[in-house]
């Protein structure tokens, strides 16, 4: 069994996957693309390659717990993977995850292209790494 998390943004989309016992990421990527066809695409290569059984997506809520546009475009997406799929799709509240991937890769001496380069990928195992840890304590979900 592995997670896939998805930072899901408008030009480039951070991927964590977990290892098989579902404890730690085991692989990340970024994939570029402004076409959400695209970005699909290339989601369920690393789902049949990976052998992915569940999906963790940012919800990106606005700083005061609210659903702006940028959540309903999550949201969104979410849906189109859950019925192209047929994998259970959880949101993840993903607020600060760039913010502290940004920070992560400045504390490893990374420069600003870098960063920007890696950011995503940094963001998408910090998701999988919160939404796992929630489900080993065995927390339910929101």
């Amino acid at each position: 069994m592995r997670v896939m998390a998805i930072d899901y943004g408008d030009a480039h989309t951070g991927v964590a996957i977990s290892d098989l016992t579902c404890q730690l990421a085991g692989y990340t990527e970024t994939v570029h693309s402004r076409k959400q066809e695209k970005v699909a695409a290339r989601l369920k290569e690393l789902i049949d390659e990976y052998e992915v059984t569940e999906l963790v997506l940012g919800y990106p809520k606005n700083m005061d717990g609210t659903a702006g546009p940028r959540a309903e475009l999550a949201a969104a997406f979410g849906q189109t993977l859950e019925e192209a799929y047929g994998l259970p799709v959880s949101l993840w509240d993903e607020r600060r995850t760039t913010i502290d991937a940004h920070n992560i890769l400045l504390a490893a001496g990374k420069n600003g292209k870098q960063r920007k380069k890696n950011v995503d990928a940094v963001a998408a195992a910090l998701i999988l790494e919160g939404f796992l840890t929630l489900k080993k304590r065995g927390t339910p979900l929101l």
